[in-house]
């Protein structure tokens, strides 16, 4: 075509290097234009009737086609392919036309492929499954595993030389190779590990102090782990560093079906004592207690007897106190509380004696994880039994404060 155009120019008289600069101009704008016009043709035609189709279509995993614009990638290689059937008319410069061209038809078609695989991930994440088993990791080791292949096909074509024998060059850069994707073959080391091992899920509380995090993870990819922490904040941590370094996960907890209750009262050590048989008398008139302390009786009663020792001996005899009451009390009350888990770890417990006075602990499940739900049980139960401590003249210990100092003086 472009020595037609010469040829043509030539005859009607016009000087050699202006009929040259024409020929090389009319030529260019005849193949720029051919593309302009596939590249509309593509995006024009082509691609919204593929785009109405999908729309109309019931089925919603083909809209993540359109989301991450596959079809928008597709259409940006036809100018190319234009440009590289034209580029015998270019004689001389035919070589490096095609190997431009060529080049950024590969480029286009990695970019395309990309977004599809984006649109499998995205499709893949309606599942259940994703949950359990994610897969952007992999996702990602493909992409960067196929830009390389795909840069080294790029230059080798750039330079007219067979991409074999660039990557048999590579052999010999194999320790530098190595050095560059550390981290790359170190994060995928450890995605695997995640998934195998199923140590977190997305959707899973997980507690990081290290990289401040606390709260779900919304997001497992080949570097990073993206936790939205309770205060909205986004924090995010290396994935090799869920398998190198401790963290909690709080799954366990919401599989169990309950969720952990611990707490203590500090009993002021001066108020404890034997309980009187006037303390007794009221104490019994309680539902929770009526039959502990009838039973109680009975059997230090019968103790006594056996040993015979004076009931009014306060110390050689046996009796029962307000500590221990007030524990058969909260043991009692727990376990009529309709928001305590009765199959899993029911314990209230003495601990040692502090400066602070005896701990007093209860050690239960609720069995509603819902965490604002949970801390007003929690706090309900709490509530409760610091206002029954009077009822068995107990106190609670707190140190001295400013109001309790100026009685004194």
């Amino acid at each position: 075509m472009l020595e037609l155009i010469q040829e043509s120019l030539k005859n009607e008289g016009v000087p050699v290097f202006f009929s040259l600069f024409l020929s090389w101009f009319l030529t260019i704008l005849i193949v720029s234009s051919s593309a302009i016009l596939a590249n509309l043709i593509a995006k024009r035609i082509i691609f919204n009737s593929l785009r109405l189709v999908i729309q109309k279509s019931q089925n919603k995993w083909d809209d993540a086609l359109i989301k991450y614009k596959v079809f928008d990638h597709l259409t940006h290689f036809f100018p190319f392919l234009v440009v590289y059937l034209f580029a015998p008319v270019f004689n001389a410069a035919e070589g490096w036309i095609q190997r431009i061209s060529l080049t950024c038809m590969i480029a286009i078609g990695l970019f395309a492929f990309n977004s599809f695989l984006n649109t499998v991930v995205d499709i893949y994440n309606t599942f259940k499954i994703s949950r359990e088993k994610p897969i952007k990791g992999y996702v990602q080791i493909v992409k960067i595993t196929l830009s390389f292949l795909i840069g080294i096909f790029i230059l080798a074509t750039m330079m007219n030389r067979s991409p074999w024998a660039l990557f048999s060059g590579l052999g010999a850069m194999t320790a530098i190779l190595m050095f560059i994707f550390k981290d790359t073959l170190l994060c995928f080391i450890a995605s695997l590990q995640l998934s195998f091992n199923d140590i977190v899920r997305v959707g899973d509380w997980i507690e990081m102090p290290k990289y401040g995090a606390d709260g779900d993870v919304t997001d497992l990819s080949l570097y990073t782990v993206k936790v939205r922490n309770w205060d909205k904040t986004i924090s995010t941590i290396p994935t090799h560093a869920l398998v190198s370094d401790s963290f909690k996960n709080w799954r366990g907890m919401e599989e169990s079906g309950g969720r952990r209750i611990k707490r203590a009262i500090y009993i002021d050590i001066n108020s404890i004592k034997f309980c009187s048989p006037q303390m007794l008398d009221r104490l019994e008139k309680m539902k929770l207690l009526t039959e502990y302390i009838r039973k109680k009786k009975k059997e230090i009663g019968d103790f006594n007897l056996d040993l015979k020792v004076d009931p009014n001996d306060i110390i050689s005899s046996r009796n029962l106190t307000n500590v221990g009451t007030f524990r058969a009390y909260i043991q009692a009350y727990l376990q009529n509380h309709p928001k305590i888990c009765k199959d899993m770890t029911f314990l209230v417990r003495q601990l040692q004696p502090t400066q602070n006075g005896l701990p007093m602990e209860i050690y239960v499940f609720s069995n509603d994880q819902d965490w604002i739900r949970y801390e007003g049980i929690q706090s309900d139960i709490m509530d409760h039994l610091f206002a029954a401590l009077p009822e068995f003249d107990l106190r609670a210990f707190q140190l001295p404060s400013g109001s309790d100092l100026s009685k004194i003086t």
